[in-house]
């Protein structure tokens, strides 16, 4: 499944970089991929937490139905430990950026550029 999910985006990044005659090319990819996991990262804790309180909510509205306690139970559990990690990854990231000098929505510095290429 993962061999499958990177070689997907592999094919999905093949054409930036084979044409990335400069690293700008190679940067703006990273930039825009940044900005859509930036994008995406809201939507994706909110649905965890929909996810908890839709478990909550079939928990107390199972009224001793045991199948239905369960389930929503299990529900609950996962969302609990899918927020978990998520805040802990974005809090371990943060943390090495910190120890690394770079803050958030801060550039590493400057990017490195080839000069001087012959041309045929």
């Amino acid at each position: 499944m993962i061999k499958k999910v990177i070689g997907g985006l592999s094919v999905f990044a093949l054409p930036f970089v084979a044409s990335a005659q400069q690293l700008n090319n190679v940067e703006t990819l990273f930039r825009s991929v940044g900005r859509i996991v930036d994008l995406l990262l809201p939507l994706v804790v909110a649905l965890a937490l929909l996810f908890f309180f839709w478990g909550l909510a079939k928990f107390v509205l199972a009224a001793g139905d045991e199948v239905d306690a369960k389930k929503g139970k299990d529900m609950m559990i996962w969302g609990v430990v899918a927020l978990f990690i998520m805040i802990s990854v974005w809090g371990l990231v943060s943390w090495v950026g910190t120890a690394l000098g770079i803050g958030q929505g801060q550039s590493s510095g400057a990017t490195p550029t080839v000069t001087n290429i012959p041309t045929n």
